[in-house]
């Protein structure tokens, strides 16, 4: 069996976006297959350089899924086959 795709949440606590938008991968991460990783941006200088007030960012590797809500339609297709 292949190892799951681990997704990153990048935010910050006390972030209702950020909440709304782990709430709302709840749903997808049995059915898709993934891990998230909550990461708080503000224990980090250079990722609260890198996002500032861009959170929630959802990301696999450096690929950017969704940011501020959660897209559905964008983490569906990052998780399809791509066209033959």
């Amino acid at each position: 069996m292949a190892a799951a795709i681990r997704l990153r949440l990048y935010g910050r606590r006390d972030c209702h976006l950020c909440e709304d938008m782990q709430a709302s991968l709840r749903d997808y991460r049995e059915k898709l297959g993934f891990t998230l990783e909550i990461i708080d941006i503000d224990e980090d200088p250079a990722l609260i350089s890198q996002f500032g007030t861009k959170v929630p960012v959802l990301m696999h590797e450096n690929h950017e899924i969704c940011h501020y809500f959660l897209d559905p339609q964008a983490l569906q297709m990052y998780f399809s086959p791509p066209p033959e």
